[in-house]
């Protein structure tokens, strides 16, 4: 992966979403909704603990030591005194204390080897999270352009479509038209007015559904943004992408930590069948006085190694290794299933890839093809040569032409947004 490189010579791996989304206003919006997102907030959180949860279990490895201190006084009535008079007692003492549990077996050190997987396990969480979150807004932009260029070639159709109503209105009315081709026309404006205001709704919607994904309304300040029809709103896939590159996606990578998490616990699980010991030791100073706490001759310690060895837990044992064998093989499933979605994706987003350029080529041909019959169909018209029908029917073939090619283009770009994904959030 490293050595792909861009068409301006970066590393491939070191593509990020500002070097892909080119577009000034994209970037904005998503850098918006990357300090807004709720979604986000929550995977870092869970990182922080996934975090906190390692160092506590990797503390475990360690001995811990203590201070202590106490002070005792007690008081003998004379009857159970043994100088039959009434007996006061003080003692006072200072030390330290220390345990430590001997890892012989790996339990510890397989409880910190599933806590650090688990928290790295997190972490790509948070980053399929965000590559997710990036994806959407850039999903949703580029339908917002797709929702305003729509609506204004239909505010285009309209107005065409008005001005050959209004002449066609005024032959009728001078008796030179027919009411065929009155109403024909205005079928054509009625109908491309319908069109505005349903296109007008969806770029509202649109506008809405960016809104919710940035978390607050859009700025009146945002930079410039390209057209849908721009050669560079986005960064294209180079050729000859390694298969590895795969690796480098977080849900992959999740997965994989997720199974080491879940091996670690197995040892974790087989250590239980095994003894458990620990080290305490503790030493200090003990004086019926205070002053006497550090003289020579107070000194006193103590030494308690145990052992623990299962003996009978009711099958406790062994359901807990049964259940972590389990849970291992399901994780090797979701890491297949992971790998397999993987390649799914970027398979089908390459086939779709290599196909657009030549649709969209054909399409624009297309729309210039219709512009043209339609332009000849209305001089024909005009002049008294053929029938309105033929306008009607090139000015809808028109549309739907320009229609066609404005939703090529959302589809190319979406489909890059889709790789984008696919390949872990560059390449």
């Amino acid at each position: 992966a490293a050595g792909t490189r861009s068409a301006n010579g970066q590393a491939a791996s070191a593509i990020g979403w500002r070097e892909f989304f080119a577009d000034p206003r994209l970037q904005r919006l998503i850098e918006i909704a990357l300090n807004n997102n709720r979604d986000l907030r929550v995977a870092v959180l869970n990182i922080e603990a996934s975090r906190a949860q390692y160092q506590i279990t990797r503390a475990g490895l360690f001995p811990t030591l203590d201070g202590t201190g106490s002070g005792n006084i007690q008081r003998y009535p004379a009857g159970v005194s043994t100088t039959r008079q009434p007996l006061i007692t003080r003692t006072y003492s200072v030390g330290l204390s220390a345990s430590w549990e001997l890892d012989l077996f790996g339990r510890v050190q397989s409880l910190k080897d599933q806590a650090l997987a688990q928290y790295l396990s997190t972490s790509y969480a948070r980053r399929a999270t965000e590559i997710s979150l990036v994806s959407q807004v850039a999903d949703q932009y580029l339908t917002l352009l797709s929702t305003e260029d729509l609506l204004k070639v239909t505010e285009n159709t309209l107005k065409t479509a008005q001005a050959s109503y209004d002449l066609t209105k005024l032959q009728f009315d001078n008796g030179t038209g027919s009411e065929l081709d009155l109403r024909q026309a205005q079928t054509v404006v009625e109908q491309a007015l319908a069109n505005q205001q349903a296109q007008a709704r969806a770029r509202a919607q649109a506008v809405n559904a960016l809104v919710l994904l940035i978390g607050e309304p859009l700025p009146d300040d945002l930079p410039a943004g390209m057209s849908l029809d721009a050669q560079n709103l986005l960064t294209d896939v180079p050729a000859g992408l390694p298969s590895d590159l795969l690796t480098r996606r977080p849900d992959v990578m999740q997965a994989e930590q997720t199974l080491l998490a879940a091996n670690a616990n197995i040892g974790a699980a087989r250590a239980a069948f095994f003894p458990r010991i620990s080290l305490t030791a503790a030493f200090g100073t003990a004086s019926p006085t205070l002053g006497g706490l550090f003289k020579a001759g107070t000194a006193a310690w103590s030494f308690a190694p145990q052992l623990t060895m299962p003996i009978f837990e009711g099958g406790q044992n062994i359901a807990n290794l049964n259940l972590a064998n389990v849970q291992k093989r399901i994780e090797i499933a979701n890491y297949e299933k992971a790998i397999q979605s993987a390649f799914r994706e970027v398979s089908d987003g390459l086939a779709a890839r290599g196909t657009y350029d030549l649709q969209i080529a054909a399409l624009e041909r297309n729309e210039h093809a219709q512009q043209r019959r339609f332009d000849l169909s209305d001089l024909r018209y005009k002049n008294g040569v053929d029938s309105y029908l033929s306008v009607l029917t090139a000015q809808t073939d028109l549309y739907s032409a320009q229609q066609s090619l404005i939703s090529a283009r959302l589809a190319r770009w979406t489909n890059l947004v889709d790789l984008y994904r696919a390949l872990g959030g560059g390449w």
